[in-house]
């Protein structure tokens, strides 16, 4: 019916006619209307019709654990994950890039049925009692399949079955679960290759409303400043709510500028990234007997036995080309801004290892990348003390590298990513933006086969895409044991209880280790309460 109703706005012949419809989505359930491809002057003939009152055009946006639940406090038989059966009864509908069905972590074993107010479907791929839902927005893909990853992540954090001996190669290593075990999955697959255009993800949030999810998880972001009351979006969220649908939405990776969050609507559940307690470490041992500690996501059972000599290029640790007798049998220091490329070419020419070394900008914030077992990275204050040390007129300057695996129990934490967005709302300062903090860097969670090169069912990501889903599955378990509550009640109960000290009791800090003001963690860091 209303299809009909939408067509009836629509050009009855157009420019460079082809015989397909221009009409792509109609939607009922976030606002009445509908989007469709029309020209500047196809779309001057819609808006003379009555009943006509906005156009929007279709604007690209963007995607932006073992250990993380025991940070959060959550503890198997015990405490929220006991009180709200894991979640039990809830549904979690995530617009994302997809969803790979076949991982254990959405396993429907010991998963109740969903209940009998669920209207979704799935489509070409296989659900159980966990995926309840999947669906394609794609105008020219109908598979939900995930041929990104990210979406497989998102999900798995959100809400993924208990998977025992989880790890990245070796790293991470335990039991891996979502923060809400027992709740239910609907994948509405939105983005491809990293890009989520409007009318796709209002498409989806209209049948998320209209398919009965509790709790929506959004790891999409725009670039740039968009007023809400002219983000379709944001209207679409403000519609979700207002039928008890409680949205959770990412900050965006734009930090550590201030002015630089989005998704920034007051009523919107906007989640920030932190730094948690784990350590992927690799000590740089230097000749004079001190130890630097660094990180790297490939590690090796039995290291080098002997120091190497240390190689610093005055030109911000960049090496344009690459010989034999430059690097051969040295451990070369580079600035982070080094390609992989660069770091391939160093490694390929003969060099020991490769220290990166964080920009100014991302202080105690070492985001990971899969280099090799010879790569290090270290902070921007510990690469300075390396630096030096480099540099120094000592000839006998010289490192080793040591593995140590994964450490927990690090301090402080948490601490404030770098490139967790800042507020306040560049167009409304009065909203205090971000309003969480959630865990962020570096996070262990489910991914399919084949993707990236990536071998193994687990990978390691950062960004606040992916402490969207941690606050996703909280709100699921809140849901959970207070059914009746309404969004902002449960917003209100996870702000209200965040905690504002860290593990050493101090202040939250931010990426440099300063105390982080209310733009950068909001109410403070998610706690299970």
């Amino acid at each position: 019916m209303y299809r009909h109703w939408y067509e009836s706005f629509l050009p009855k012949s157009r420019d460079g006619d082809s015989g397909k419809s221009p009409l792509l989505h109609s939607y009922t359930e976030v606002f009445s209307g509908f989007a469709a491809k029309l020209t500047a002057r196809e779309l001057n003939a819609v808006a003379k019709n009555p009943g006509f009152v906005r156009a929007f055009r279709d604007q690209t946006r963007y995607l932006m654990t073992t250990h993380i639940p025991k940070f959060l406090g959550l503890r198997n038989g015990t405490g929220i994950w006991s009180d709200a059966s894991y979640g039990k009864g809830v549904i979690i509908g995530l617009l994302d890039s997809g969803i790979y069905a076949d991982h254990p972590s959405f396993d429907g074993d010991n998963i109740a049925p969903p209940p009998a107010r669920w209207k979704g479907s799935c489509m070409e791929t296989r659900c159980n009692s966990k995926l309840i839902g999947a669906q394609s927005f794609l105008e020219e893909d109908d598979d939900p399949s995930d041929q990104q990853g990210h979406g497989t992540h998102t999900s798995s954090t959100a809400a993924g079955n208990f998977v025992s001996d989880a790890s990245y190669h070796g790293m991470g290593a335990g039991t891996a679960s979502g923060v809400a075990p027992g709740a239910h999955i609907a994948m509405y697959k939105v983005c491809a290759d990293g890009e989520c255009n409007d009318s796709a993800i209002v498409a989806g949030l209209d049948a998320a409303i209209k398919d009965g999810v509790d709790v929506l998880s959004l790891s999409i972001g725009h670039l740039g400043s968009l007023r809400f009351d002219k983000d379709p979006i944001a209207i679409s969220t403000f519609s979700a709510i207002s039928k008890g649908i409680v949205v959770v939405c990412t900050g965006g990776n734009e930090g550590p500028d201030s002015h630089s969050v989005n998704n920034d609507a007051p009523w919107i559940l906007t989640v920030g990234a932190s730094l948690v307690d784990r350590s992927f470490d690799i000590g740089v041992n230097l000749s004079n007997g001190k130890c630097i500690h660094g990180e790297g996501l490939s590690q090796v059972a039995k290291p080098r036995s002997k120091m190497y000599p240390l190689l610093y290029s005055e030109e911000r640790g960049k090496f344009d080309y690459m010989d034999n007798h430059v690097v051969g049998e040295k451990i070369v220091v580079c600035e982070t801004d080094t390609t992989r490329e660069n770091i391939d070419n160093i490694m390929s020419a003969g060099a020991a290892g490769v220290v990166l070394l964080n920009g100014e900008s991302n202080g105690y914030t070492i985001e990971l990348e899969d280099y090799n077992s010879s790569v290090v990275q270290l902070s921007t204050d510990d690469g300075a003390i390396l630096r030096a040390y480099a540099t120094s007129t000592n000839s006998s300057a010289g490192a080793i590298f040591s593995y140590h695996n994964t450490l927990l129990g690090v301090h402080p934490a948490p601490v404030v990513a770098s490139f967790s967005s800042r507020g306040p709302s560049i167009d409304i300062p009065g909203v205090l933006k971000p309003d969480i903090l959630a865990p962020g860097l570096n996070i262990l969670a489910a991914w399919p086969p084949g993707t990236d090169s990536i071998l193994g069912p687990f990978n390691i990501l950062s960004g606040t895409s992916m402490a969207t889903p941690h606050i996703s599955g909280v709100a699921a378990l809140i849901k959970s044991l207070h059914p009746d509550w309404s969004p902002a009640a449960v917003k209100s109960a996870i702000l209200t209880t965040a905690d504002a000290v860290n593990s050493t009791g101090g202040a939250v800090l931010d990426e440099n280790h300063n105390k982080a003001d209310a733009y950068a963690k909001g109410a403070g860091h998610v706690n299970h309460w």
